[in-house]
């Protein structure tokens, strides 16, 4: 039985182990919250069925002896003004494919998980690498583009892991998965806040895929959307008849996308949104929560001028607070590009209590700095040190995502200055740039190996690109750095301490040169960069580094590069190393003498 005064007052964390429909000996019981109704009835398999009022008449419940799993039905809301709609059941464990829209019976129980070992040990990585592979599963890979050719949760476990594994990443954020009834949507307008999309499978599809990553020593994180919803009149809009689940007036009610935005002030509404994020962490074991458009919780329709909103942001804490006790380790992620303090903080210290916050200054700094032609970056030199002025204050993480490479923006390899054979290199350093700034990574598909085409949900990633020289080269490069983060400490155990991150130089304005030193524990490790367009000679790097191992150069010609390895023109002086750094290039080095030992200082 559901804790009544947890729902209502929105306390309440699993609503939908009462509410929806569940298998139980004998048959299916169906309930739903509907107060407004005049009377609901239950439409199974086309057959139409009485339900009774329960708890005080703003439930309704009927059982079915003769339903099973996979069973389709709907809920017929009668309203006070004698029409009548059919609606999907807002705790709904599962969808018809698009257009069609009916619930189906799901067993919650049915997947028996093998990752104990993996949950278990899981936690937030604040001290340890994190490195997302962004991806919309149906336009990763398909069986044939156009039309419906996805893969199944089931089918595409295999495949997805392997390249993650050659690819170095050690988590994946999937965009939503809740089902949704446009494809262009991808996910962020949701009818079925329960069901997973049927366009990939079924429910033990999509655990069987999470269990898969887990025993490979793969994290899953879901994109979550507590801020809006879709129109779709058999969805959650006028649910029974009255603003349910949204706010009773459009000059709040309905978002920029032209949905219709949570009312988070209704304790009805907290419970139904916090049930759902611990749903997907407790019972699909997804390792986190990347929640979507945090702006629009923290002010009036996102708008700072507006206030904020108080309720909302509330509701959010008590949400992140909740879900950080039940589901020990999970990370919660906000994509947010305010400046609202404590976005990271715990929440019993007044913040929000998320883990991770988008560093979305950092990304627009970054690409508009590579975006500018070369003779300008002396003039835009300090938008790649400005970042390091308010990084203290929070836990960030560097996001190049799907955001990023649609909509006319170009792709992030596209946005490097200059002619085709230009962007290759300055793609490579950029990476490298990013991979030794403090903060979590974040990384969407086709990046990694310089998509040339604007992601588009209909198709999937020009794979062919790997048939061509400096593309494949360029994965090569990616794929190694990726491994190169996981394995070194320096470049994430301290991601949030001063003496992790410091600037060795940042005053090379005149020839784009920066150099930076990350440190760990026990290890060290220095990075040289030339973002200019001409080969710089002759640059001393004073990092303490008397006998210096070279980790990994993007000029290498491996990379597509023209440097040969072993011919890098390092030469070291005393604890000072004289460098040629070649045209829009980045390497790392470190000392061997420190090599698995203790740091010289």
């Amino acid at each position: 039985m559901m804790d009544m005064y947890g729902f209502y007052t929105g306390r309440e964390f699993e609503a939908y182990k009462w509410l929806g429909a569940h298998i139980e000996d004998g048959g299916v019981v169906f309930r739903t919250f509907a107060p407004g109704a005049a009377g609901v009835e239950l439409v199974l398999e086309g057959n139409v069925l009485p339900m009774e009022r329960v708890q005080g008449g703003q439930f309704y419940e009927a059982f079915s002896a003769a339903a099973k799993e996979g069973d389709r039905y709907e809920y017929r809301i009668h309203l006070r003004d004698g029409r009548c709609v059919d609606h999907a059941d807002p705790y709904g464990f599962g969808m018809e494919l698009r257009p069609a829209h009916k619930s189906i019976v799901r067993d919650l129980r049915g997947y028996e998980f093998g990752d104990r070992k993996w949950m278990n040990a899981r936690s937030d990585r604040k001290d340890k690498a994190l490195n997302i592979y962004e991806m919309h599963l149906g336009s990763w890979r398909r069986k044939h583009d156009g039309g419906e050719g996805w893969y199944s949760y089931d089918e595409i476990a295999e495949p997805l892991i392997a390249y993650l594994k050659d690819s170095g990443y050690n988590y994946v954020e999937f965009l939503p998965l809740s089902e949704h009834p446009m494809d262009a949507s991808w996910g962020y307008q949701n009818t079925g806040f329960y069901a997973p999309t049927s366009r990939y499978g079924t429910m033990d599809g999509l655990k069987k895929l999470i269990d898969l990553l887990h025993r490979s020593g793969i994290g899953a994180i879901l994109d979550f959307v507590p801020v809006h919803f879709a129109v779709d009149e058999y969805g959650l809009a006028l649910y029974d008849g009255a603003a349910l689940y949204e706010y009773p007036h459009s000059d709040v009610g309905v978002s920029e996308w032209g949905s219709y935005n949570f009312m988070h002030s209704r304790g009805e509404v907290r419970s139904f949104l916090q049930s759902n994020a611990n749903y997907w962490l407790s019972e699909y074991h997804f390792d986190g929560l990347r929640m979507d458009a945090i702006s629009r919780i923290i002010y009036w329709q996102g708008d700072e001028r507006r206030g904020v909103n108080g309720n909302a942001v509330d509701f959010i804490r008590v949400m992140n607070a909740g879900l950080k006790e039940r589901n020990p380790g999970c990370l919660l992620t906000a994509e947010d590009s305010t400046s609202y303090a404590g976005v990271t903080r715990p929440a019993n210290q007044g913040g929000l209590g998320f883990d991770y916050k988008w560093d979305m200054g950092w990304m627009h700094d970054t690409l508009e700095y590579f975006q500018s032609p070369a003779e300008e970056r002396t003039e835009k030199y300090h938008k790649l040190t400005f970042s390091m002025m308010y990084f203290r204050n929070e836990n960030y993480l560097l996001p190049l995502s799907h955001d990023e490479v649609v909509h006319g923006k170009a792709t992030i390899l596209q946005k490097m200055s200059g002619a085709y054979d230009d962007k290759f290199p300055q793609g490579r350093a950029m990476y490298l740039y990013m991979a030794v700034h403090p903060g979590k990574k974040l990384n969407f598909m086709g990046n990694e190996f310089g998509q040339l085409r604007e992601w588009d949900e209909s198709r999937q990633q020009d794979w062919n690109l790997f048939d061509y020289p400096l593309h494949a080269a360029f994965y090569r490069f990616m794929a190694d750095l990726n491994k190169l983060y996981l394995e070194h400490p320096a470049f994430s155990e301290k991601d949030y301490e001063e003496e992790g991150f410091s600037w060795i130089d940042c005053h090379q304005e005149a020839r784009c040169i920066y150099a930076v030193e990350r440190k760990s524990g026990n290890e060290r490790l220095a990075a040289v960069f030339n973002f200019s367009g001409v080969r710089q000679e002759d640059y001393c790097l004073k990092a303490g580094i008397a006998d210096p191992e070279i980790l990994i150069h993007s000029d290498w010609i491996k990379y597509g590069g023209g440097t040969e390895e072993g011919d890098e023109g390092i030469f070291p002086e005393g604890e000072d190393i004289r460098i040629s750094l070649p045209r829009y290039s980045g390497l790392i080095i470190r000392d061997r003498a420190e090599r698995g030992g203790a740091l010289r200082r």
